[in-house]
């Protein structure tokens, strides 16, 4: 095979690939087509579901251990561990029926059964660890509102919370909220961190550290499909870490890796035409699935701040108004995501909603920067954009446009660390964010301008305050009513577009491509990744 330019690789890349296949040679006797392998261009620092905070972790995790409740594909919360659950009238005790025949994978510390059931006491265990300072899990956040976790008996779980939160649910769909023992994870001649031991479908057969990871299927899965089929279908899972994502893109080409999520700019127009279609060469062996992704990109201004032009809602105003959303998503991203002419909230999320926001306007955006400049007469301004590497082509695209109508933008580009730090702390005036969400409830996007959310200590970068809208998203909690909470979650995103506190730039959306003998993958809007149902045909 001629390999293109776009694809050259480096001769230590060359080297991991090299000793990647070697390993699989080594260790995989299995059939291939009962074997799914993808690749994590990042490495996995922890296999503890209490620490998967990033979606590489997460996505290894959710073939590891479940949880009280799951997330279908249309984000409808399911049961999971939990058969069924009540809430109580006023919204603040939740009580959970535990599947009786649901057992951990297989440890020595289980004793000579070599495993054990899963009861309510284990999810006391699993939660309260959460909050335990000695464990430090950045999970601990999902039981804020949570006062007692109790065993009834055996099989039956009560949550009492502090005040109702209709969100809640959601939270315990996180991995966080997974099941574990307590023998196992206490058990000083055990690394939990690198062998985990949970209750999915799957369990840790080989890991080596920024190399491979290796699940095999767990004979003692509880799961079924619909036609009474044990799950999962895969034999085993094989995770390569290849930091490359050039590299993984061509071993995916040469069929040595079943799926890639997303788009990297070094391959997306090879893979993908400017309109956003599967390149014709490709649409023979390759199979595109998308859906809406729970993630807003945005520009965000620090409204506390005492820079003129930010706290000037005509030049927020302005800047709203001033490019041409569509192009962007065209141009930049190849038709991948939803130009955010609305608001905060995401299309695919309960709660958005399509009451206009910002359009392009060139000549409403001028007259707005106009206004500004004749209060202001003999000044010079000037407003930096802080973004990262990796979204430098949409600064540069917004600061053509912006001089188009005669707003001077800088962009200064800043490692990512550095300004996550910045952001938090106040230093910037006008930055890139973006917001994916934690749970499928639009509470986790309004909550970045509650002001008793103000960062460092919350996510509410911009400092938004409003006191109506504080007095809002407060009674959201007190609403039990989806439809009516919704409305409310509506009213109050629009409050915040008014206001002109953030710049939406587009809804994103999750692509995933897989070889053409997947099926059963699915896609969903957390970009959660399931492989139980997987299944491969033999080539």
């Amino acid at each position: 095979m001629q390999i293109p330019k776009l694809f050259f690789l480096s001769s230590r890349l060359i080297v991991c690939v090299l000793t990647l296949q070697s390993c699989q040679n080594k260790t995989e006797t299995l059939p291939e087509h009962t074997i799914f392998r993808y690749n994590e261009s990042a490495n996995i620092a922890s296999l503890d579901p209490a620490f998967a905070k990033a979606q590489n972790h997460i996505w290894a995790c959710n073939q590891l251990f479940n949880g009280l409740v799951q997330l279908d594909d249309d984000l409808r919360i399911q049961p999971d561990l939990a058969k069924s659950w009540e809430i109580s009238t006023d919204g603040k005790t939740y009580t959970f029926h535990i599947k009786e025949a649901v057992f951990f994978h297989e440890h020595p510390a289980f004793g000579k059964e070599k495993t054990r059931k899963v009861f309510a006491s284990d999810f006391v265990y699993s939660l309260e660890r959460l909050r335990n300072e000695k464990v430090a899990s950045p999970g601990g956040w999902i039981l804020q509102q949570v006062e007692t976790i109790t065993a009834i008996n055996a099989t039956t779980l009560q949550i009492q919370l502090k005040q109702p939160f209709p969100a809640f649910l959601g939270l315990l769909s996180m991995k966080y909220a997974s099941v574990v023992p307590k023998e196992v994870v206490e058990n000083v001649n055990h690394d939990f961190r690198t062998k985990p031991i949970g209750t999915g479908p799957f369990y840790v057969k080989h890991w080596e550290e920024n190399i491979k990871l290796v699940l095999r299927k767990n004979p003692n899965y509880f799961e079924k499909d619909n036609n009474g089929n044990s799950l999962p279908f895969l034999e085993s899972v094989a995770i390569s870490f290849l930091p490359d994502k050039q590299a993984a893109y061509l071993l995916f080409l040469q069929g040595k890796l079943d799926f890639i999520s997303g788009l990297d700019p070094s391959y997306k127009d090879d893979l993908l035409t400017l309109d956003g279609k599967l390149q014709h060469k490709h649409q023979d062996k390759i199979k595109r699935l998308d859906s809406p992704y729970l993630n807003t990109e945005y520009l965000g201004f620090r409204l506390d701040g005492t820079h003129p032009m930010v706290k000037d809602i005509r030049v927020r105003k302005a800047l709203n108004y001033g490019f041409n959303r569509e192009q962007l998503v065209a141009y930049l991203r190849n038709n991948i995501g939803i130009a955010a002419n609305h608001g905060f909230i995401p299309k695919g999320m309960p709660g958005f909603t399509t009451f206009k926001g910002y359009d392009y306007q060139p000549e409403l955006a001028k007259k707005y920067w106009e206004d500004f400049i004749k209060e202001h007469p003999n000044q010079t301004f000037n407003l930096t954009l802080q973004t990262n590497a990796n979204y430098a082509d949409i600064g540069e695209f917004l600061q053509r446009e912006w001089k188009k109508i005669g707003i001077p933008v800088m962009v200064e580009v800043n490692p990512p660390s550095m300004l996550r730090q910045a952001i938090a702390t106040g230093k910037v005036d006008f930055f890139r964010g973006s917001w994916i969400a934690d749970y499928p409830d639009a509470e986790n996007y309004l909550s970045l301008f509650y002001s008793k959310n103000f960062a460092p200590n919350g996510p509410n970068y911009t400092h938004f305050s409003n006191v109506e809208f504080d007095r809002g998203y407060e009674a959201s909690f007190m609403q039990t009513n989806d439809s009516i909470r919704f409305q409310t979650y509506q009213k109050l995103d629009q409050m915040v577009m008014e206001e002109a506190a953030i710049i939406p730039l587009f809804y994103d959306q999750v692509v995933r491509f897989t070889q053409k003998n997947v099926h059963g993958l699915g896609i969903n809007p957390l970009n959660l990744l399931h492989l139980k149902r997987v299944q491969k045909e033999k080539n």
